[in-house]
């Protein structure tokens, strides 16, 4: 493959002060987007194509490519069995707001796959997903309240944007609004606790038990693995007082292991929610549990009262069932969670030894398949913990890693199946620069 050039992309083309394609691009945006993109990455980056593990921008840079859409190209860009899927698929509709084999077949395969899903309902994102999950906590229980935990990523309902990314730091359990618009009547009814805190968990449960309807986790938050012992106190209490326990896969599902997060930690919830790699790139998404609460999608089985009402244009589409499917098919062949993991060793490794060699206090936080570098001399076990880190050291690291062509989200790395041994060793080789920028740093005032 063709290596990317050893520096920031440039600002003007070769012919001398004229915009870059991207800025022309940036420029247009801006007169029709909000902050000039569409919520998601960065909105001064524009990507043309992607192929395997790199993809390239409109100004024609390579990048190697650890950012894969956040997390559903865990076969790379392009992979020719999931292509011939869809153009298969293509050639007899793309979609029918009906029934479908594809989405049937799907819903199969995950459902022997997760521990948790007797049954599943699809949606077409992530977010979808967990409003719907503890929209159905409520249902079952009859409660008003949900439990969540501080800089957990849950979407982008009002009660997912309680605490989410809190600038000001409340006491506990006192959710903090995270977007403008949001009812006040929201606080109300969520709880807040700190990751990784089992005592402070188990505590709340036990004061709040009577009203919680459901606990919703990140089996792994962000990037922050579980203590010992924290999930398995979840549970416990959980099913103690009747709550539902959800634990938000949308991230670790297929990806930590092939039963996800609850294969991976030997906690098993009551309902999960799942995304990105079960639609194989396109959208698709689903709430997945137990039969005796995912029967309240059904009127028939609950009658009106306990009716949950769902539906979505695109829920279950065939395109991107059969998608799912052909990405599922290669995940779950002999060898490919274990390549995953060793090249994410490999790379936290490598990480690890370039920031060591330099000296720079640092954390390499998470899982083979899914971590990032934190620039803090302590454990990271929260939010609060993300938040104390240098992020002035990490914004520097990142720009470092960009200019020596590795595409990166600010705060995430993943790792995936397309990645060869030179995409590997460049990588290695653009962590040693990396470290080597911020080991430069002027010393702080």
């Amino acid at each position: 493959m063709t290596q990317p050039t050893p520096q920031a992309t440039p600002s003007a083309d070769n012919a001398g002060g004229r915009p870059s394609p991207m800025e022309v691009l940036a420029e247009r945006a801006r007169k029709v987007l909000p902050a000039g993109g569409f919520g998601n990455f960065e909105p001064d980056m524009f990507i043309r194509s992607g192929s395997g593990s790199r993809v390239i921008d409109e100004n024609g840079q390579e990048y190697i490519d650890y950012l894969i859409s956040s997390g559903p190209m865990i076969l790379g860009h392009g992979h020719p069995e999931v292509n011939a899927a869809i153009a298969r698929q293509m050639e007899s509709g793309m979609t029918f707001f009906a029934n479908n084999a594809a989405g049937v077949a799907l819903a199969e395969r995950i459902c022997a796959a997760v521990a948790c899903a007797d049954q599943l309902r699809y949606v077409s994102t992530g977010g979808e997903a967990d409003m719907y999950a503890m929209r159905l906590a409520r249902a079952h229980t009859g409660r008003p309240k949900i439990m969540k935990f501080e800089g957990g990523y849950h979407g982008m309902s009002a009660e997912a944007l309680m605490s989410l990314a809190p600038k000001r730091l409340q006491n506990f359990p006192q959710p903090v609004p995270d977007s403008a618009g949001i009812p006040a009547a929201v606080e109300a009814d969520m709880l807040i606790a700190p990751f990784n805190d089992a005592d402070f968990a188990a505590g709340m449960i036990d004061e709040y038990g009577d009203e919680i309807a459901g606990v919703i986790v990140e089996p792994l938050q962000r990037l922050i693995p579980p203590a010992p012992g924290f999930l398995e106190t979840l549970r416990a209490k959980t099913a103690e007082r009747g709550i539902v326990l959800i634990f938000d896969e949308v991230v670790t599902g297929f990806r930590l292991a092939w039963g996800g997060a609850q294969e991976r930690y030997g906690v098993v919830p009551d309902l999960c929610t799942l995304g990105k790699i079960i639609g194989g790139g396109l959208p698709l998404a689903a709430i997945a549990g137990r039969e005796s609460i995912m029967r309240h999608f059904d009127e028939k089985a609950v009658g009106e009262a306990g009716f949950t009402f769902q539906i979505g244009t695109l829920s279950g589409n065939p395109l991107a069932a059969v998608a799912g499917l052909a990405t599922l098919d290669v995940l779950d062949r002999p060898g490919s969670y274990e390549r995953l993991t060793e090249v994410g060793t490999r790379l936290m490794t490598a990480a690890h030894d370039a920031l060591d060699a330099v000296g720079i206090p640092h954390q390499i936080v998470g899982d083979p398949t899914l971590f990032d570098v934190v620039f803090s001399a302590k454990p990271v076990l929260n939010y609060r913990d993300i938040m104390a880190a240098d992020s002035q050291r990490a914004a520097v690291f990142n720009a470092a890693m960009r200019s020596r062509g590795i595409l990166k989200p600010g705060a995430k790395t993943y790792p995936h199946l397309a990645l060869d041994e030179a995409d590997i060793l460049q990588t290695i080789d653009a962590y040693g620069y990396a470290a080597g920028q911020v080991a430069a740093m002027p010393a702080a005032s």
